[in-house]
């Protein structure tokens, strides 16, 4: 839903663009007039309104309704400038909405946390409402050394309970980080998986499998 905005968004722009070149052709009194068009949010919630329907899990609500952590970092689109005040309070408030485990039951199976990891479905328009969402781990990071394919936009955690162990800090450290990002790096690009309801509870135990149990192909 995210790529919605930003197609939105694009497609006000190239229009500005589209008019800028037009009114600079015309002279230095038009281009100065052009130069004070704006992208509002008032302009991309018209556009997504007026351009995209709802279908399967994909809403335009889903765009159009942030929630206050969104709109604050929509103000930092590159995600790299954020303020310090701004970047605290954004992770005081969604650390406090973290959902740690009732039963204390952290870990799950790692073999299942691979699977969750490798699975990039979910949330699309094609897909069935209801039905269980991937993490799709893998388009940010390298988790195992026998996948060759994988992103870099986040850090490798290969070796990451090999190198960090599994102390209580830890594990809940990990947990909250998959549950909701923002609570320890503002503005994160990953998902919030836990605070949108993107994973559930127990697939979070089984990523968390995957990262912190000895056995798994990610400590090897």
């Amino acid at each position: 839903m995210k790529t919605l905005h930003t197609m939105a968004l694009a497609a006000l722009v190239l229009a500005a663009s589209g008019a800028h070149a037009q009114t600079a052709a015309k002279g230095p009194k038009a281009e100065k007039a052009d130069k004070a068009v704006k992208v509002s949010d008032a302009d991309v919630r018209q556009m997504i309104e007026s351009s995209f329907t709802s279908k399967g899990p994909a809403t335009v609500e889903g765009v159009i309704n942030q929630d206050a952590t969104q709109k604050t970092c929509s103000q930092y689109p590159d995600r790299l400038h954020v303020p310090a005040a701004v970047a605290k309070k954004v992770e005081a408030a969604e650390l406090k909405q973290v959902k740690y485990p009732a039963d204390n039951n952290f870990i799950g199976d790692w073999k299942e946390g691979e699977k969750i990891a490798q699975n990039g479905r979910g949330m699309q328009f094609s897909d069935q409402v209801g039905a269980p969402n991937g993490a799709n781990c893998y388009a940010c990071h390298q988790l195992t050394k026998a996948e060759i394919s994988f992103g870099n936009i986040g850090p490798s955690l290969y070796n990451y309970g090999k190198l960090r162990g599994n102390s209580p800090d830890v594990v809940r450290y990990t947990w909250g980080k998959i549950w909701d990002s923002n609570a320890y790096s503002a503005c994160s690009n990953m998902p919030r998986f836990g605070h949108k309801g993107i994973l559930t509870e127990q697939q979070i135990r089984d990523v968390m499998a995957l990262l912190l149990d000895p056995a798994s192909p990610v400590n090897q």
